[in-house]
């Protein structure tokens, strides 16, 4: 007891002991800002054949939402200020766009203001003529839009376990920032394309801790974790950067602007955008592809284990198999079963099953590759007893059922299924006792594949 005493506190500190051993334990130079996988996605991209000349006067925060606070009051903005920056350098780094300072218009028209005033005074002075200012570049196009969602705890959950005054936890929580951006033609101002994209934020936190006395009067306590917030800001630069890549390819397909290649459609980073954009139209808030995966029809075969549940004691498990066909249609399953079994107890009685019925069945995500399910049925069950040598009987019962399980898909043809059903008689005579108040039922668990066609 004492080595597994030992042993379990030794994995709890190794374990708890993890984030320490990445801490920065010292103070850290300046560095330049980290980058998002959306960067090596416009280096894919196919060249422009012009540079599109764009202006941004303000891409802002729509949300007028504060940072979540579960102590009080919090005047903190829950995503940045700064999205037109961020725009802007992403207008830059994807190399299809020049981009035109209207931000701050005031402070640039003023500075000219001042270089002409000077230049003035000089000629003046000197009487010597100047080169006068060059006008400012106009925009083709103006992009417009800003952060328009941010929604906090859209998913939340945790898990935990103690025992003897040892244990471990852990949370997490996710947030979502929506961005939308739009091209707008400066010549007619019709709106070009608009694009959305959205960016998950996950916060964790994970801890582990013992509390045990190891001797007379001496108390052992230890505990470690950490907590992991993904930065807002990167995530709002994620979804951006993401935003001015989905607008480029867009345009590009809808022919607002031209690639320098023959066959932009047959860049890779197209290919890949199609793609992606055909898998989104069916994948939910969840990322969960919503497509149709399980055909009309199926067909099953399962092996089981049956564990009589009567008037008689010490119920011993048998084995059983069941052939099933079902007809499958969004959510609901309706089907016929056939099945043969055997129901025992460890002296006293033992019987041969067979078994036909209907049932319905309810799955919780009918689109999804792994999907638990509720199951009810309805049918009868014919049990054959030995009474004598070479002497039979056999009764005709009618049954109910209820059950719960899970099925995962290999394919989208063949999926595995475990099942665990309770199976109540309408009589009390199956085992030839009449006893209590309940009728005679049995339990069923079942393992097997089952092959879907029709899709």
């Amino acid at each position: 007891m004492k080595k597994f005493s030992f042993a379990g506190l030794f994995v709890l500190l190794m374990a708890g002991c993890a984030p320490f051993l990445h801490q920065p334990l010292t103070t850290q130079n300046a560095r330049l800002g980290a980058e998002t996988p959306v960067i090596h996605q416009f280096q894919e991209l196919p060249a422009a054949k012009e540079k599109i000349v764009a202006s941004v006067y303000k891409f802002r925060d729509q949300t007028g939402q504060y940072k979540p606070s579960e102590t009080g009051a919090n005047w903190s903005t829950a995503v940045t200020q700064g999205a037109t920056s961020i725009l802007l350098r992403a207008l830059e780094e994807s190399d299809w766009f020049m981009p035109l300072e209207r931000e701050n218009l005031g402070n640039l028209m003023n500075e000219r203001k001042i270089i002409r005033s000077s230049r003035a005074q000089y000629l003046d002075e000197n009487g010597q003529q100047q080169n006068l200012l060059p006008p400012l570049l106009f925009a083709g196009i103006i992009l417009e839009g800003g952060i328009i969602s941010y929604d906090a705890n859209v998913f939340t959950g945790g898990a935990g376990l103690r025992y003897f005054g040892a244990g471990a936890s852990g949370q997490y929580r996710e947030d979502r920032v929506t961005v939308y951006l739009r091209a707008i033609s400066t010549s007619n101002g019709r709106i070009l394309k608009t694009v959305y994209t959205t960016k998950t934020i996950l916060s964790q936190m994970v801890d582990v801790g013992l509390f045990r006395y190891v001797k007379f009067k001496r108390l052992l306590e230890t505990e470690a974790g950490f907590t992991y917030n993904e930065p807002t800001e990167i995530a709002v630069k994620d979804a951006i950067e993401k935003a001015v890549h989905s607008l480029i390819i867009e345009g590009i397909l809808e022919g607002l602007w031209q690639a320098d290649l023959d066959e932009p459609t047959q860049n890779k980073a197209v290919q890949e955008y199609i793609q992606e954009k055909e898998l989104n139209q069916n994948t939910d808030i969840l990322l969960r592809h919503q497509t149709p995966r399980r055909g009309k029809i199926g067909v099953g075969a399962f092996g089981s284990a049956l564990l009589y549940n009567g008037d008689y004691s010490s119920p011993a498990l048998r084995p059983g198999v069941m052939l099933q066909a079902v007809y499958n249609k969004n959510h609901w399953e309706h089907g016929f079963n056939l099945g043969v079994g055997e129901l025992a107890t460890r002296r006293n009685f033992q019987t041969s099953l067979f078994m036909a019925g209907l049932n319905s069945t309810y799955k919780m995500y009918p689109q999804d590759r792994y999907t638990p399910f509720i199951t009810g049925s309805l049918g009868v069950i014919a049990s054959s007893q030995v009474q004598e040598i070479n002497d039979f009987t056999t009764n005709v019962f009618g049954k109910a059922g209820i059950g719960i399980g899970f099925e995962y898909l290999i394919t989208d043809q063949l999926g595995l299924n475990l099942k665990g059903h309770y199976h109540y008689l309408f009589s009390d005579k199956l085992d030839n006792m009449v006893r209590g108040r309940y009728n005679d039922a049995f339990l069923e668990t079942s393992a097997g594949i089952k092959l879907y066609f029709g899709k």
